[in-house]
């Protein structure tokens, strides 16, 4: 176990002195291993075992096909913002909400939690969505702290409303069945969505000049700004619905989005042969990154368990008679001061093969231990200093100083911490959904 904490603090070392995650997670797990088989195991060929670690994990992840759904979910996020339909989502959620105090800020959060549903991405959601909702909350008159932690918050909701990357990459971990994982998510995010709308309501409450009612749109307005939307409602009801309904798999259920997503942008005449090319190359980097990523964890997740520090920790924990209700509490208690230095992907593929066999000892179910974690990471996302949707927000508004976009983002982060601890404390909420999947 020594070893194992050793080979953490070498890990946090190399991640300070700014060596890409994935790097310094194949060094500490490549060089650990070698050593725990040469001195623990007396194994002389301790590197060649090591060595040959590194292609066969390589080739089984790039191989795997639980991973597979990644690049089709993430070529159907790109699609689908392509297509311009970010600023349609905007358009629809204000013809409904925009004349209520605070209006502009609710029809975003909405809008984010809409577009999220075929992203599945934080910081893609943030990006999309500023360049589309800020410039109207400035012509009323927002302040810039609700306009901006509006959009920060909102687009978090992109890590949990399926589909999301990160519960891919948790499935793939804990070897829990993705399409449960994307059905358990849904409650969540909803409740997340309406939580961040009560927090918009109080702070206009609060402050009504934060944010000032808008134009009332009338029913044919609003018809007109729905017809606009239909087919990324249609397109989110398939996937969901038949992975649901069993119909397909994830995998098969991110072909049908990603192909979807495809003629959508096709007909809107949004999608030149320029831009096709373009959002093939950015997929492809973005898998690239995300794989290499996920090969570097493997292999420090392969050190960290030949050192047995899984076991070790569980055998500890349970040796303590603790109640389960208070080692929860302090593994996310671990995830909320590791928010602060790390972001929510290397978050997981650092923790989650630590603490899953302890939590699968003490009887806990692995989707709504799931389901916590990210809840976890998406106040990560917001929380200072390392709050990345944040740091995404300044680089696209760079008119707003870092101080005003935390500020705004505060009763955000203080509601997800409401909804965490109903989570935390009512598991029905995360597997009354999977339960009804056959």
């Amino acid at each position: 176990m020594e070893i194992s904490l050793i080979g953490f603090a070498a890990l946090l070392l190399l991640i300070f002195a700014r060596v890409p995650l994935g790097y310094a997670m194949g060094i500490v797990g490549v060089c650990g291993f070698a050593y725990v088989q040469q001195v623990e195991f007396g194994n002389p060929r301790g590197w060649d075992a090591a060595l040959n670690m590194i292609s066969q994990v390589s080739f089984e992840t790039g191989l795997s096909y639980s991973l597979s759904v990644v690049p089709l979910f993430i070529l159907m996020g790109n699609f689908i913002t392509e297509a311009g339909l970010s600023s349609q989502l905007y358009r629809a959620s204000n013809a409904f909400l925009g004349h209520f105090k605070g209006g502009l800020a609710l029809a975003t959060v909405v809008s984010c939690g809409a577009f999220s549903a075929v992203c599945g991405s934080s910081m893609a959601t943030a990006a999309t969505m500023s360049k589309v909702a800020m410039p109207s909350m400035r012509k009323y008159k927002y302040s810039d702290g609700l306009a901006s932690g509006s959009i920060a918050a909102g687009g978090t909701l992109g890590i949990l409303i399926p589909p999301s990357v990160i519960l891919v990459v948790y499935g793939m971990i804990t070897e829990t069945d993705i399409g449960k994982l994307f059905i358990a998510g849904l409650l969540p995010g909803l409740i997340g969505i309406i939580f961040y709308m009560a927090a918009v309501s109080v702070t206009v409450n609060l402050k009504p000049e934060a944010g000032p009612a808008g134009e009332r749109s009338s029913w044919t307005e609003r018809f007109v700004a729905f017809r606009n939307v239909w087919t990324i409602c249609l397109l989110f009801l398939v996937v969901m619905g038949g992975i649901y309904s069993g119909i397909f798999t994830p995998t098969e259920a991110a072909g049908i989005g990603a192909s979807g997503a495809f003629i959508i942008a096709l007909f809107r005449r949004r999608l030149t042969f320029k831009r096709l090319v373009e959002t093939l190359v950015s997929t492809v980097r973005t898998t690239a990154m995300l794989f290499f990523l996920v090969i570097g964890a493997v292999l420090f997740s392969n050190f960290i368990n030949l050192a047995g520090l899984p076991d070790s920790l569980r055998d500890t924990v349970l040796g303590m008679d603790l109640s389960p209700i208070w080692v929860i509490v302090a593994i996310i208690a671990i995830y909320v001061l590791l928010g602060c230095v790390l972001e929510s992907m290397s978050m997981i593929l650092l923790t989650v093969p630590v603490f899953y066999p302890l939590v699968q000892a003490m009887g806990f179910d692995l989707i709504w231990f799931g389901i916590l974690v990210v809840v976890v990471t998406e106040i990560s996302l917001i929380t200072p200093p390392v709050g990345l949707n944040v740091f995404v927000l300044k680089s696209v508004l760079p008119d707003v100083r870092l101080a005003t976009i935390f500020k705004g983002v505060t009763p955000f982060w203080i509601a997800d911490i409401v909804r965490l601890l109903l989570i935390a404390t009512v598991p029905a909420i995360s597997l009354i959904l999977p339960g009804m999947v056959g």
